[in-house]
């Protein structure tokens, strides 16, 4: 049993906040593994293992700021567009953070770091200046090329389009360290699951049916338009997923709109796949894994309340390719119910949002980029 017959070791590094950053690590490590089975990935979200204690309470004041204040986050994002973030602030954060990830790493001894997430990106960067030997790949899981992922010290780039790869050159980043892969998504997201046993499971007619997912942290629900949309529950079957919101689930809940046979509330669960398979249309949040996953399914999606920044980015990059569209209006609404309630017109577009997928997306790719990178 020489050195060379070890298996190979991927240590997948993300981080906290928000959820996208640490699926896509799953999702890439998923994917490894069943192209290459002798592969060990692991994926760590630092935040969270770093202090159990502290972790929850920064995150919990992040939140507070994105729902509170979106204009505030959008502001941050774009001071920050091209440089990382607040210096002192990181030095703190990143003590604690470097002396975790270089135990992290002497404990797992990987071959190869992927980083989903700006912040350990930052912190393997500064480890490989101190002296560091493993190749560094960073997964960006926006439409977008925020200034913080971009350290010199990265060996390759995966990035979900080439309008992401633009930027990072703009930045500075050499082009050949640069791979346009999208965004990896679990084979969940590429199986059909039968509609009857969906369906079934949940308790679901098979009529017209609208997916509303409230992203990570929950629905603003006293939003117009999400409570517009009840008007259509006699014909159509509204299925909220809020998430771990419980209070919103319970408001929701005691709220006289939404207490109808077609209409379904959902807390967290790890079945969305399953959901999107029943589902005509997804209204979202436009997360930038979300919306990949909306596209795997060739669900056409409506995205309301994009935070400023990255998530602006990705409703901009899946308007344009014919996704979705702003949920701007009430007459959004009808029109895009109007269109699943007609449901050959509704089969076409999604038959058409297939092939568009085939023709840009294979959510393999990544996966098989970093094979060959290893190679």
């Amino acid at each position: 049993m020489g050195e060379h017959m070890r298996k190979k070791r991927v240590l997948l590094l993300s981080e906290g906040f928000g959820s996208g950053h640490t699926q896509a690590a799953y999702a890439l490590a998923v994917g490894l593994k069943q192209l290459c089975p002798n592969i060990s990935a692991r994926v760590i979200e630092l935040g969270n293992f770093l202090n159990p204690v502290i972790g929850p309470l920064i995150i919990s004041a992040y939140r507070k700021t994105v729902s509170s204040q979106p204009k505030m986050v959008g502001l941050m994002y774009r001071s920050n567009y091209k440089k990382p973030t607040n210096r002192l602030a990181q030095l703190a954060l990143h003590r604690v953070l470097y002396t975790q990830t270089t135990q992290v790493i002497a404990q797992l001894k990987p071959d190869l770091i992927v980083c989903t997430h700006p912040v350990p990106n930052t912190v393997v960067s500064r480890l490989k200046r101190l002296g560091l030997d493993i190749p560094l790949y960073t997964l960006i899981t926006d439409y977008d090329a925020h200034g913080s992922w971009v350290n010199q010290e990265v060996n390759h780039y995966l990035v979900a389009s080439p309008e992401v790869k633009h930027r990072l050159i703009e930045k500075g980043v050499k082009p050949e360290r640069v791979e346009v892969t999208g965004i990896p998504v679990h084979p969940n997201f590429w199986n059909t699951y039968s509609k009857e046993e969906v369906q079934s499971q949940y308790k679901l007619k098979d009529i017209p049916t609208v997916l509303i997912m409230g992203g990570g942290w929950g629905i603003l629900y006293e939003d117009n338009a999400l409570s517009y949309m009840t008007k259509w529950r006699e014909t159509t079957q509204l299925i909220f997923c809020v998430g771990s919101n419980e209070k919103m689930k319970e408001k929701m809940l005691a709220d006289p709109l939404f207490q109808h046979p077609n209409i379904h509330i959902i807390g967290f669960t790890h079945e969305v796949h399953k959901l999107m398979d029943v589902a005509d249309l997804l209204i979202t949040k436009p997360g930038g894994m979300t919306c990949t996953e909306g596209m795997n399914k060739g669900l056409p999606m409506l995205f309301y309340e994009p935070i400023p920044g990255q998530e602006e980015e990705n409703c901009e990059y899946f308007i344009q390719s014919g996704f979705g569209e702003m949920l701007n209006s009430n007459d959004t609404v009808d029109k895009w119910f109007q269109l699943i309630h007609d449901r050959e017109a509704a089969s076409e577009f999604r038959k058409e949002l297939l092939s568009k997928r085939n023709l840009q997306y294979d959510a393999m790719r990544c996966p098989k980029a970093v094979l060959q990178f290893m190679q």
